[in-house]
């Protein structure tokens, strides 16, 4: 394994466990206490995934998330939350700020590694899915939208709008094909893939936001009651 994984974790014990039970299973590691030192960190080394504890000082776990997935150059990188807010409602704010998946403390070896290795695989499939890759040159226009998935840019009406990497992968996934209708498990697994361990509860949300962002475009996001999402035709 060369993929180097960076921990965020102010808590010394548990930011030592961590890199050793990854540096054992052959991963390399960075290790670092706050949110200002992972920022500064991944400007100048990439990393194939974050494990980012919430409760940081300075720049909270939430706030580096949020800062990642606006970032083009780390807008796919994957973000799992270690996190001992195991508070429903507190997954899902993690999720909303653009986590890809969530681990509660206290957690085991097995647990972690699994989570790790799941987000990893989730990541080098997706090309596989049949969306197109970080780089893709696919123009969807539908409507009076344009997505460019490959440059993370939406444009209603030729004005940007800023989505979430996961809240623009949604919206490809319905804009892609107007008129059929999704469940919020085939959604997941368009997004993120079949091993993905999250409720569908997480799509609701997502969607919100996305109609919220969109303003009065959001109304093309139609429900389907008691099956899920369509893009309207």
């Amino acid at each position: 394994m060369n993929e180097t994984i960076l921990v965020i974790e102010d808590d010394e014990n548990i930011r030592e466990l961590v890199s050793y039970t990854l540096l054992k299973e052959g991963y390399q590691v960075a290790a670092v206490a706050t949110g200002e030192e992972a920022l500064a960190l991944l400007r100048v080394q990439p990393a194939a995934l974050v494990l980012l504890d919430l409760m940081l000082p300075g720049i909270d776990g939430l706030a580096v998330c949020r800062q990642l997935r606006e970032n083009p150059d780390t807008a796919q990188l994957p973000i799992v939350i270690l996190t001992a807010k195991g508070e429903e409602d507190d997954i899902v704010i993690g999720l909303n700020a653009g986590a890809s998946d969530y681990i509660s403390k206290p957690f085991s070896r097995n647990v972690l590694l699994a989570r790790v290795r799941a987000a990893l695989r989730n990541t080098a499939s997706r090309p596989d899915r049949g969306l197109p890759p970080p780089d893709s040159e696919e123009l969807i226009r539908v409507h009076n939208l344009t997505i460019h998935l490959g440059r993370h840019v939406l444009l209603v009406d030729g004005q940007p709008v800023e989505l979430s990497a996961t809240e623009l992968r949604i919206l490809q996934v319905l804009a892609r094909k107007p008129g059929w209708v999704f469940t919020r498990e085939q959604i997941l697994d368009a997004v993120h893939g079949d091993c993905y361990a999250i409720t569908p509860r997480a799509v609701d949300v997502h969607i919100v936001n996305v109609r919220r962002k969109l303003g009065e475009a959001g109304k093309y996001i139609e429900t389907v009651r008691g099956v899920g999402y369509r893009f309207k035709d």
